[in-house]
């Protein structure tokens, strides 16, 4: 069975001992899915919604960034990491609904799970926080791990 990764041998709380591990390549997807009112749908031109503000996605894809690389200042047990690379998408769907992607990549001991879910986090409240003048009716639906590799196993959601 699956224990608690930082939790010592006290039952209290630390960071985990990478130290002893081996660098690899890690990589992590995440996805946040976001629900905007037709009136802020109908704001999207040319792929992005253009606001007093600037262009919300450039935005938020700036605003996500900026989030992968300071996640260990906000998560306590993460560790820094010199990320290699930082990907962020961001379109409508089919069912007009806003999908953000994160990819980071770093060659370390530890993986960048948290950095990915960070990424896509901040970006959806960087796009809630510029349309919220618009209209305070939207969702962000969903944060979650599409996929993971490297380290001491692979995962890949199969239900995306």
């Amino acid at each position: 069975m699956a224990e608690f990764t930082h939790l010592d041998d006290r039952n209290q709380p630390t960071m985990v001992d990478v130290g002893d591990k081996a660098a690899t390549e890690r990589r992590a997807q995440a996805r946040t899915i976001v629900r905007l009112p037709p009136e802020v749908l109908e704001k999207l031109v040319d792929g992005d919604i253009q606001s007093a503000k600037g262009p919300v996605f450039q935005t938020a894809i700036i605003a996500g960034t900026m989030a992968v690389k300071k996640t260990s200042e906000l998560i306590p047990f993460c560790h820094p990491l010199p990320i290699d690379n930082c990907k962020i998408t961001i379109a409508a769907d089919a069912q007009q609904r806003i999908v953000i992607d994160c990819t980071v990549r770093v060659h370390h001991k530890t993986g960048v799970e948290m950095e990915a879910l960070t990424g896509a986090s901040v970006a959806a409240l960087a796009i809630y926080d510029m349309c919220k003048g618009l209209s305070h009716d939207i969702v962000i639906e969903s944060t979650q791990l599409i996929e993971k590799s490297g380290g001491k196993g692979d995962f890949k959601r199969q239900n995306r």
